[in-house]
């Protein structure tokens, strides 16, 4: 898989959530990786959300979307209390 991002956008995300996309993309190697479509955002381009466990063990919720074959991150945060329950129940 490859990845891309905005730079600006990672250095904000760290400074909001905490989380580096470098850290981010490696909950596509979690086997138990969850998607879903995040509908709400969605407008100008397709959006998804993946919940998964970072090679750390951090649960995270990733935002993304695909351009041109590859992943683009748009933002990683920890998982909130309902995600790690359908993460854990594998909804």
């Amino acid at each position: 898989m490859k990845f891309e991002w905005d730079e600006n956008k990672a250095k904000s995300n760290v400074v909001k959530h905490g989380i580096t996309f470098l850290e981010a993309v490696t909950i596509f190697a979690d086997p138990y990786l969850l998607f879903t479509e995040d509908s709400q955002h969605s407008q100008k381009e397709e959006r998804e959300w993946a919940i998964g466990e970072t090679e750390n063990g951090s649960l995270i919720v990733v935002v993304f979307t695909i351009r041109d074959e590859k992943i683009r991150i748009i933002s990683a945060r920890k998982a909130s209390r309902t995600e790690r329950k359908q993460y854990e129940q594998g909804i």
